[in-house]
């Protein structure tokens, strides 16, 4: 069986990321006798200003035909964040109800964090953001532009179906680590949706008896990532509250190079898509540092998807070894020297 990937580099860094981790990817699916074969779509914010849009009217249908996603940026320096966000990843993500957004944080052996104290291991939790409506939907408006009396007005929608389906993917998690879910809202300032979200919470949650359930406003969560992240196990977010807390996570675990994201449709009805966090920063596009790592731990969360787990851990073992190994090339954003194409070769070496 040949599996049939999607690749969309994007924009800035991306397309930099992208390129040097496939040899690596390559190497670990030919060490796991695994085949694969890669589509590269040249959509982004390029097309954008060519063409007037970041994909062609049928890149959904395309894009189905394969068995995952990969997506390696979006951002453009020269188009407005929320054309660039809505044109391309959210155009994905919800026409094809990827409802699931997973992110670990783990902090590794030979990174040093910002927090003292803090070694190896002892940073280890997952985000599930639901990533589909929320405080993301489309919903709203300006009127009486220029005017005294402009307006905007921005809505947020939690669906049943959207909330149910992060819930549960969470609550799956927890049963299957360490059995501990952190419900975040903001109930208190949010009196329809979040109440509406805890409500499916505590549902879902009588199903799973075993699993021991926290409640945290999200100001109080954003202290405690900091203050105890060492007590997180699994947390359960929406769209805004999991995108503001992943980076945080990111930043504690010592670099947003090193965060791997997923975009999951459970059903599997749909491909699903796999990302790196740190999105395009233009501010470093063209100087060949980027860190390649959070897009090779992203490849391996797509690898873990379609069930080839020798090629996941193959990708996850040689990032362990390494960042624990103080000779190993590093990128500016972890303390080194090094440039994307070094460090990426440097773990293609470690899975031969």
């Amino acid at each position: 069986m040949t599996h049939d990937i999607a690749v969309i580099p994007g924009d800035g860094i991306g397309t930099e990321v992208v390129e040097h981790s496939i040899p690596a990817v390559e190497e670990a699916v030919t060490a796991a006798g695994v085949d694969v074969g890669f589509t590269h779509y040249d959509w982004g914010s390029d097309r954008y200003l060519a063409e007037g849009a970041m994909i062609p009217a049928d890149g959904l249908d395309r894009l189905q035909e394969h068995d995952a996603i990969f997506l390696g940026a979006v951002g453009h320096p020269d188009v407005p964040d929320h054309v660039t966000l809505h044109g391309l990843r959210l155009e994905i993500t919800k026409g094809f109800k990827q409802h699931v957004c997973k992110r670990p944080t783990y902090l590794y052996e030979g990174i040093t964090g910002p927090l003292r104290g803090y070694s190896g291991g002892d940073i280890d939790f997952v985000v599930y953001r639901q990533n589909t409506e929320g405080e993301y939907a489309h919903i709203g408006g300006r009127e009486y532009r220029g005017h005294d009396n402009e307006v905007a007005f921005q809505g947020a929608m939690f669906t049943r179906e959207g909330t149910e389906t992060i819930v549960r993917a969470a609550f799956e998690a927890a049963t299957e680590r360490e059995g501990a879910l952190t419900n975040v809202t903001k109930s208190n300032a949010q009196a329809h949706g979040m109440v509406f979200w805890d409500d499916v919470v505590e549902e879902v949650g009588a199903e799973y008896p075993d699993v021991e359930v926290e409640r945290l406003l999200v100001d109080a969560a954003s202290m405690d990532f900091v203050r105890r992240p060492e007590e997180f196990d699994v947390i359960v977010a929406s769209n805004l509250f999991g995108d503001i807390l992943t980076d945080l996570g990111a930043g504690i675990s010592g670099s947003m190079g090193l965060a791997p994201s997923s975009n999951i449709d459970p059903t599997r009805t749909y491909p699903s898509m796999f990302e790196p966090v740190h999105g395009s920063a233009f501010d470093i596009t063209g100087e060949g540092i980027a860190n390649p790592i959070a897009t090779v731990l992203s490849w391996g969360l797509l690898w873990d998807h379609l069930g080839e787990e020798a090629v996941a851990r193959e990708l996850r073992a040689a990032v362990a070894d390494q960042l624990a190994d103080s000779d190993a090339p590093r990128t500016p954003d972890i303390g080194g020297e090094s440039g994307t194409e070094a460090v990426a070769g440097d773990l293609r070496t470690r899975i031969e």
